[in-house]
């Protein structure tokens, strides 16, 4: 080999161990951070510095979303709804961030306006500024076509989750009657309009396809106490179990996976998450996601 050949070969091995380089990079663990104790807001920080703080996800001038479960008509201790306390400390972090305006909502099952009093999220967030705690609103869904659906390749979904900088999922964990359980993945029900009905008849893949067009930043789960039974409205204070837990992770499948182990489940037990990791919107293997106690 002369000398051409032998630089001609080397520019090749360089490229080639460049491009290995950032396949492998691309590939790495996915992690999930987890913050145990009896302070939420401490507690939800914790997770979220884990992975490196709010300023990895929002910057200054961003519009975040932050969505929490105010579906039921429940207070938080029956632990139906995500913690006040978790989503104060979220918006707080998104502010110091730098982020101009924080929007906060989501579409109930029950009354509305009893829904968003009783969970206590609009009291905790009041004297916060540049902070959106609003009902959602029937003109501001737009219709969207959903790339790749497998089933529902259209849908009403709220403009302000489409065009968020940001969109912060923050589900609580608990038991429910028809999916098992429902966590982050199905969470994004709350930004669904129309007759939301209708995706029970296939409602793994109808969560794949909205989890698909809508990407959650970060996922915050609120496990400060867990519904283990009558999900998802419980309402009796004897289904709820205190875990003090707060669970945060960019890869919204991995996320709901470990969560599934708090209720001494496994996560191909949950045929929303089995369908997500097959859709592939994040990690079911537990054995390969980093784990984070923070």
């Amino acid at each position: 080999m002369n000398r051409r050949e032998f630089l001609k070969c080397s520019g090749i091995f360089v490229v080639m161990n460049r491009l290995l380089v950032k396949e492998v990079s691309a590939k790495e663990a996915s992690v999930v951070a987890v913050a145990e104790g009896q302070d939420y807001g401490a507690v939800t920080r914790n997770a979220i510095n884990a992975l490196g703080g709010m300023g990895r996800f929002v910057k200054a001038g961003n519009t975040v979303v932050v969505k929490p479960n105010m579906g039921w008509d429940r207070r938080p201790e029956q632990a139906a709804t995500t913690h006040p306390a978790v989503m104060r400390a979220i918006v707080e972090e998104c502010l110091k961030a730098g982020a101009k305006r924080v929007k906060v909502f989501d579409n109930p099952c029950n009354d509305m306006r009893r829904t968003y009093e009783n969970s206590g999220i609009p009291a905790a967030l009041k004297d916060l500024k540049n902070v959106d705690v609003r009902y959602v609103e029937e003109e501001r869904y737009k219709k969207v076509h959903l790339k790749g659906a497998t089933f529902i390749k259209e849908w009403e979904l709220y403009g302000d989750a489409l065009t968020a900088d940001v969109f912060i999922n923050v589900p609580i964990a608990k038991h429910h009657s028809l999916t098992g359980l429902t966590l982050a993945l199905k969470n994004m029900m709350g930004i669904m309009g129309g007759d939301r009905g209708f995706i029970h008849r296939q409602i793994e893949d109808a969560l794949a396809d909205v989890n698909s067009t809508v990407k959650s930043h970060l996922v915050v789960i609120d496990a400060t106490r867990i519904l283990t039974a009558h999900g998802p409205t419980g309402g009796s204070l004897k289904d709820v179990k205190v875990l003090n837990k707060v669970i945060a992770s960019t890869d919204i499948v991995a996320a709901d996976a470990y969560a599934t182990g708090l209720f001494g489940l496994k996560p191909q037990d949950v045929p929303i998450t089995v369908t997500a990791a097959k859709r592939g919107l994040g990690e079911i293997n537990l054995e390969k996601v980093k784990i984070i106690k923070a």
